[in-house]
């Protein structure tokens, strides 16, 4: 999707307040439903799917310590 989401003005606050030259923003349960937004220069789409493989790697890694629920 191009153009501006339900959540680009958060997603700008995050890159402007990091002084990133990009931006994803992954929004779940948020008060405009699910949702992101991503601000990124054309150079930095190549390597969003690592990233998001990298991100997803340590957040399973996270997930082993954390207790089950109920």
């Amino acid at each position: 999707m191009t153009g501006a989401g339900k959540y680009d003005d958060l997603c700008t606050q995050a890159r402007e307040a990091a002084q990133a030259e990009g931006a994803i923003l992954i929004v779940m349960g948020g008060n405009k439903g699910q949702g992101f937004s991503a601000q990124l220069p054309l150079h930095l789409i190549a390597v969003v799917p690592q990233m998001l493989r990298h991100v997803a790697d340590e957040i399973e890694a996270d997930r082993a310590h954390i207790p089950p629920m109920g």
